[in-house]
């Protein structure tokens, strides 16, 4: 006889955002670093591009609430992701090293979570929320941050293609757990 299966699959929530944070609000990383903290709170493990700025705030807040955090590199090897990448690899338990450069990398990080929260941001933050968008992700967008976080709403409007699963809110703490919600009716199993 088989004993009945015990599942206990923690969320995986991805925090995309801006390496290069010139453009973020004042406020931005720390709210971003509270981002990481109340994830972790929500029993789920972060995931990062591996990079620095936004997601690495994320990371930060994430390990200061003793969690667990992912990374995704666009680089192929640890050597890689430090010398040519100059990322860093504090703060994150697991790097996973895909060779696939930022394209590539963006694909499998966004595939890889369950949901998809976008702070203050640029092209790439841009791209993994397209991404996310085009896959029906749950996607929450912490506003008042700056950058493509404060402009993905006029870009879904022009782009008439629905609001799909998106939530918007510049409190970190209510943005994770409108995220947790969306992210609870999509799972099979009870989380």
């Amino acid at each position: 006889m088989r004993p009945t299966p015990h599942i206990h699959l923690k969320l995986k929530i991805c925090v995309s955002g801006a390496a290069e944070t010139g453009l973020c609000a004042p406020d931005a990383l720390e709210k971003t670093r509270v981002l990481g903290k109340e994830i972790i709170q929500h029993n789920a493990v972060l995931v990062t591009g591996a990079t620095t700025g936004a997601p690495y705030w994320a990371a930060i807040g994430a390990k200061d609430a003793n969690g667990f955090v992912i990374g995704i590199s666009p680089a192929s090897s640890e050597a890689e992701h430090v010398k040519e990448y100059k990322l860093p690899l504090d703060y994150h338990d697991i790097i996973i090293y895909t060779g696939f450069g930022y394209a590539g990398r963006n694909l499998l990080l966004t595939r890889s979570s369950d949901a998809v929260i976008v702070t203050c941001g640029r092209m790439g933050t841009l791209n993994e929320f397209t991404i996310a968008f085009e896959d029906n992700k749950p996607i929450g967008v912490l506003t008042d941050t700056g950058g493509t976080a404060d402009e993905i709403d006029e870009i879904i409007k022009w782009a008439h293609r629905g609001r799909g699963k998106i939530v918007f809110d510049s409190d970190p703490k209510t943005l994770v757990e409108k995220v947790y919600e969306m992210v609870k009716k999509d799972k099979l199993v009870e989380v």
